[in-house]
């Protein structure tokens, strides 16, 4: 494979992993929005929600890994190339000096960590929408009773 190949598919792999993360966001923003839009409380709803987005978020994970592992391999093939034709070896020194210092992939394990902190946190923000709700209705329905109680 050529270097320039070996290039264009780190990029490419790249944009997928780019892509993994904007679907994140998007699904995240969404479960976020769709309960701020609640009004009544549902805990079977919320579990159901909670559990399907903890499957999403393992399984984009895993795609995270998967690409960030392709990444480093191509990374890898990329910095070990060493072309014969000479033409070609004088294009390969010219963009290695400037391009493979700016390739520095994050290490696997800090992505991970982001991710389930991510993952708690939207859960946690979740919860505590449904949560609110709950004490927003039990207060209601409260005052209701007193009010209720004290009318003549």
């Amino acid at each position: 494979m050529r270097y320039a190949d070996l290039i264009e598919l780190y990029f490419a792999r790249s944009n997928s992993l780019q892509w993994y993360w904007t679907v994140y966001v998007i699904i995240v923003g969404g479960l976020l929005a769709f309960s701020s839009l609640r009004q009544r409380p549902d805990a079977p709803s919320v579990i159901l929600v909670t559990v399907l987005f903890a499957f999403f978020a393992y399984k984009n994970l895993g795609a995270i890994r998967d690409v960030s592992m392709e990444r480093f391999a191509i990374l890898s093939a990329i910095k070990s190339t060493h072309p014969n034709n000479p033409e070609e070896a004088a294009e390969v020194r010219r963009v290695r000096g400037d391009l493979e210092p700016t390739l520095n992939p994050p290490e696997y394990g800090g992505v991970r960590n982001f991710h389930i902190a991510s993952d708690l946190v939207t859960v946690a923000a979740f919860w505590s929408m449904e949560w609110r709700r709950r004490r927003i209705a039990a207060e209601a329905a409260s005052a209701r009773g007193t009010s209720l109680a004290s009318a003549p």
